[in-house]
């Protein structure tokens, strides 16, 4: 899922499998309101998603994430959390990781995300190494007189 138009399809299901995860159901006007979108704008992708097999989806009645749905919500929910995990070690402003993370989510390779899976593990093992980053990321940002 490489296009703008899968990213659109993580963001549903990521979201989809976060409002099961913490309500027990979604409803489209759940999803609405927590993308900021029209219901009729989830409804239609709710049939579309129900066409590609990652939901069922019953007008009127609701809608369950099918195997390969959830598959691909876990997926991004991973990838979602390392991104967080990493850009918080980096004490990155949580405005600014949320916008960076977004960002990144949909776009990067499994060799990548195994990386900077690896890289938070050796960060964590080794704490001098990341107050040198820390220390070159505060100099990087200091404002110049």
């Amino acid at each position: 899922m490489k296009n703008s138009a899968s990213s659109a399809v993580e963001d549903y299901l990521e979201r989809i499998l976060e409002l099961i995860t913490t309500k027990g159901y979604a409803r489209v006007v759940d999803i609405a309101a927590s993308l900021g979108i029209s219901q009729a704008s989830v409804t239609n992708m709710l049939q579309r998603l129900d066409a590609d097999g990652l939901v069922r989806y019953e007008k009127y009645r609701g809608l369950v994430l099918t195997e390969q749905g959830e598959a691909v919500a876990r997926g991004i929910t991973d990838r979602h959390q390392v991104l967080t995990d990493f850009l918080t070690l980096l004490n990155i402003a949580p405005a600014v990781r949320e916008r960076d993370i977004e960002g990144m989510e949909h776009h990067m390779s499994p060799s990548t995300l195994l990386g900077i899976e690896t890289l938070i593990k050796e960060l964590k093992e080794h704490p001098a190494l990341l107050q040198k980053i820390k220390r070159v990321q505060k100099k990087a940002i200091k404002p110049k007189n």
